[in-house]
């Protein structure tokens, strides 16, 4: 698939650092209850740390008290991109920045959390960039 933002990957490792590369670039996970953003109650948006583009809003962050930032929804429908993931044995779907291709993480659905969506993106903080609100 073409991307808005593509580079050589000798441009992303330059770009990034050696765990943000493994996570955005290589569909890596960072450890659980690590992240920067796994309990940040900061009001703002959440964008690609490789390319900028918005993906999620502090307004669809919710505690899941799984070990990362989870989202009951994108900030915009287009913002990411869903592709099935049948890596390490599971049948899961990989979240995706839909401007650059990105990894974020994963999504889920039907595990039973009260939001309106019934899904929890479980995004890796090191692959978002928070923009607190001006206030």
């Amino acid at each position: 698939m073409a991307y808005e933002v593509e580079k050589p990957d000798e441009e992303w490792q330059a770009q990034l650092t050696p765990s943000e590369y493994q996570v955005l670039r290589l569909a890596g996970t960072e450890p659980a209850f690590r992240g920067e953003y796994t309990d940040t109650k900061t009001k703002g948006v959440y964008s690609c740390r490789a390319c900028g583009a918005e993906l999620f809003t502090s307004n669809e962050k919710f505690e899941s008290h799984c070990g990362w930032p989870s989202f009951y929804d994108p900030k915009d429908s287009g913002a990411v991109e869903l592709v099935a993931d049948t890596s390490h044995g599971m049948i899961r779907t990989e979240v995706r920045c839909a401007r650059c291709g990105s990894h974020l993480g994963h999504v889920f659905e039907g595990e039973g959390y009260p939001t309106p969506t019934d899904q929890r993106y479980c995004i890796n903080s090191i692959s978002l960039r928070l923009e607190p609100e001006e206030g």
